[in-house]
């Protein structure tokens, strides 16, 4: 089978839960992601409760319309999951009992030490002329179904299970299917805005359709994605991205701290451990925030000596040094105070470096003349110290990102002006 050129795609997310507020609906997201790597461009999206007449209503208009469909969800043993039942009603073809499957269920139970609970038996049930496809980290089994110029993925709706079905038993399939080799790359800069970005990169944006650049903002950092298409090869479509990232990276210079995957936290830590050189962290507004992001990167242990968050004013006086006058004086939200936590925590753990965070996070709390959203970071260093006053927007926990963020930025633009001198 080949796909049309004008073949349409779709994915119908099932489960009536979905439709609250209550679950994120993540899956349509992840597949979207991994089509579009495959050159496939999803045409519809669709999220239908688990009601018999709504979801034959959604599969009927999928059949009529798409010529990939790949559902998730509505494949466990209750009697509210009914797609492979309502697929199989749309499609006019019986549910036919696997035994081999059953077998593999019972199985999964009995390693648990478990029994195996009699409603669990509709899940060996495949609908007529299917591949069943293997779940290794549920009961589910997907189905697999191509019929005349059509393909039909039902898939389980746990990311932990879906994900790893995707990539073993869909992935492949797929990849036979598709027209085009796709390269990826995607540049980070944490120091910039969207339209400052925009400003250095807009006369590189490429008139040939097969390489694209979109610009996508983040809390803390701004991402400019690359995507080449080639008919002829992989290695055609990554050099067309490579000629492209080397002229961006021209053009944004320091400014950008990744172009191949790593976050920001990762980036610093590389730049300490190969300069042999310490880290120490004072936080307020941020509550542990920025320490929590260090020593999520394996080895943060090479290079992160502490952390405090010292919250109150008394936390500050008796934790880090912080003068009670200082406070007295300009306030807990003060350059002068960043610059006395970032000194503080530095000669507390007698390290290389000291971060230094101050700020109002919101929703209250702040003044015409100290708003929510401000934020003083502080960098020390033997016989020095950096601060920049920010005013961040967004909700608390927006906040508190960014402020992480550019705290980590601050200390990797000094680190790689170390590392060039």
């Amino acid at each position: 089978m080949r796909l049309r050129k004008d073949s349409k795609i779709e994915i119908l997310t099932i489960g009536s839960e979905l439709l609250t507020p209550y679950f994120q609906e993540t899956n349509s997201q992840y597949l979207t992601q991994r089509l579009n790597d495959l050159g496939m461009e999803v045409s519809f999206k669709s999220v239908v409760g688990d009601d018999r007449e709504n979801l034959l209503r959604a599969i009927n208009e999928a059949l009529s319309r798409s010529q990939i469909i790949i559902a998730t969800g509505g494949l466990g043993p209750t009697k509210d999951d009914r797609t492979r039942e309502a697929f199989a009603e749309a499609l006019h073809r019986k549910l036919l009992f696997h035994k081999n499957i059953l077998k593999k269920i019972e199985e999964r139970f009995k390693r648990r030490g478990l029994s195996m609970p009699a409603v669990n038996r509709k899940q060996a049930y495949i609908i007529e002329g299917a591949a069943a496809l293997k779940n290794k980290n549920g009961t589910a089994p997907g189905i697999w179904l191509e019929k005349e110029q059509q393909i039909i993925g039902l898939l389980p709706g746990p990311p932990h299970e879906l994900k790893p079905m995707f990539e073993e038993s869909v992935w492949p399939r797929l990849q036979k299917l598709s027209r085009f080799h796709v390269f990826r790359k995607v540049i980070k800069t944490a120091s910039l805005t969207e339209s400052q970005t925009e400003t250095f990169i807009t006369k590189l944006y490429p008139e040939d359709s097969s390489l694209q650049i979109s610009t996508l903002a983040c809390p803390g950092q701004i991402e400019i994605h690359l995507t080449a298409r080639s008919e002829k090869s992989l290695a055609q479509a990554k050099n067309r991205v490579s000629r492209l990232e080397k002229k961006i990276l021209e053009r944004l210079k320091d400014h950008v701290f990744s172009s191949n995957g790593e976050e920001l936290e990762e980036v610093v830590g590389r730049l300490l451990r190969s300069q042999k050189k310490t880290l120490a962290v004072a936080e307020s507004c941020t509550g542990g925030l920025l320490g929590d992001r260090i020593t999520n990167v394996p080895g943060s242990s090479y290079y992160f000596l502490q952390g405090i968050v010292a919250y109150s004013n008394q936390a500050k006086i008796d934790a880090l040094g912080v003068k009670p006058a200082i406070l007295i004086q300009q306030g807990a939200v003060s350059s002068e105070v960043a610059q006395a936590m970032a000194r503080g925590i530095r000669e507390k753990a007698e390290s290389h470096y000291g971060l230094g965070i101050t700020g109002i996070a919101g929703p209250s709390g702040g003044s015409p003349q100290k708003p929510v959203g401000l934020v003083y970071i502080a960098l020390a260093w033997e016989n020095g110290i950096e601060v920049v006053k920010n005013r961040f927007l967004g909700n608390r926990e927006k906040i508190k990102f960014q402020a992480s963020q550019i705290a980590l930025d601050m200390l990797r633009e000094r680190l790689q002006k170390k590392h060039k001198s």
